[in-house]
């Protein structure tokens, strides 16, 4: 039982991290309706400016997570008004192009500024608790209720506030929003802004456990991309309860048969939830 526990909690950590990049991402493909295959190379980066400003300009870990989503924020805005927003009226296969570009581009600049070799920030809670008999890192601890406290801050947001209010009418009708007066391209480069910038808050808290490499956004944007479907797509809920989902099944079966097929085992699970259930776990069929 203490095993089965201790997969459990590094599932529920894994399912953290996954939950808030897919969050991030559901919110960008329900503004603008395509998807957005950098954003797990904006993850990347995200860790890397953290390490930045930690290893190179001093600052402390708590500063460094704030500049990151700083950073990461205005990268976001850049991107959708240079990368996206030119495309709006072209065919979707133009901004998949696009898509890819810029992820290709965010890697290769990676790569030149700080090398192909792993990189790790620093831990700043390196302290280990236990209890009953799981043994529970201070940082990982931090990842499950970062990743709370951030749900919940973007669920009041959403729903508490009139910023969060156009976003949501901007996603359910494009054309009406803009005959109401809302300003789509302030939203969509807002919306996307804190995609980009829960990408730098999922990379920071989880930068001081793994290490950091060019290809990490890769692997992780493929799975942000399985939540989205798994959850439905456009639903925040399934967004969330689609990261956990993936996370457990990740750990069980990496801790019970082989953690070198833990990857297999969630796109596995994707194959099988569609199959029973074509739109996901809380996504509607279109009439």
């Amino acid at each position: 039982m203490e095993l089965f526990f201790q997969q459990v909690f590094n599932g529920i950590m894994f399912g953290s991290t996954y939950a808030i990049v897919a969050l991030g991402l559901t919110l960008v493909m329900g503004i603008l309706n395509i998807p957005n295959f950098a954003h797990g190379h904006l993850y990347m980066i995200g860790g890397y400016v953290t390490f930045f400003f930690i290893g190179t300009i001093g600052l402390g870990y708590w500063f460094a997570l704030l500049m990151s989503v700083v950073v990461l924020g205005f990268i976001g805005i850049l991107m959708e008004r240079f990368v996206y927003r030119p495309l709006n009226n072209q065919p979707h296969i133009n901004a998949f192009i696009a898509a890819i570009g810029s992820l290709l581009f965010l890697e290769s600049f990676a790569l030149v500024v700080w090398g192909s070799q792993g990189l790790r920030i620093p831990n700043p809670y390196p302290q280990m608790i236990e209890v009953f008999g799981i043994t529970m890192g201070i940082q990982r601890l931090l990842v499950i209720f970062g990743a709370i406290i951030l749900i919940v801050l973007l669920h009041l947001f959403m729903k508490k506030t009139v910023v969060g209010a156009t976003i949501e009418a901007v996603a359910q009708n494009r054309e009406g929003a803009m005959l109401n007066g809302i300003n789509v391209n302030r939203v969509s480069a807002m919306t996307f802004a804190i995609s980009a910038s829960t990408a730098a808050v999922a990379a920071s808290l989880l930068a001081p456990i793994f290490m950091l490499s060019p290809s990490m956004g890769a692997i992780l944007g493929m799975k942000a991309f399985v939540i989205v479907i798994l959850g439905g797509m456009g639903s925040i809920p399934g967004a969330i309860l689609g990261g956990y989902i993936l996370g457990l099944i990740e750990a069980l079966g990496g801790g019970y048969i082989s953690a070198a097929y833990k990857d297999v085992f969630a796109f596995g699970a994707l194959i099988l939830i569609l199959a029973i259930k074509p739109t996901g776990l809380f996504g509607q069929k279109e009439e």
